[in-house]
């Protein structure tokens, strides 16, 4: 899924809020920044393979964010069903 998609889905923003939904089984597909700290966004890697929803990887946090249209970068991204 390419990240232009991202400007007009239904999405949450940020790893808590990605955990949250994915637990909820709300989410399709999980985009995560390579750049993000590992220890931030192991928590949702694994709730993602849990409930087995794909994860797809963006290069950087900055990147992420701009796909969001939100000012700052964003670690993950969730898009809701």
């Amino acid at each position: 899924m390419s990240l232009d998609v991202l400007k007009q889905a239904k999405k949450v923003i940020g790893v808590k809020q990605a955990v949250k939904s994915v637990e909820k089984d709300k989410v399709s597909l999980v985009y995560i920044a390579e750049d993000a700290d590992e220890r931030v966004v192991k928590p949702l890697r694994e709730v993602c393979q849990q409930k087995n929803v794909p994860v797809e990887t963006v290069p950087t946090m900055t990147e992420l964010g701009k796909a969001c249209v939100i000012e700052v970068g964003a670690a993950a991204v969730a898009v809701l069903r």
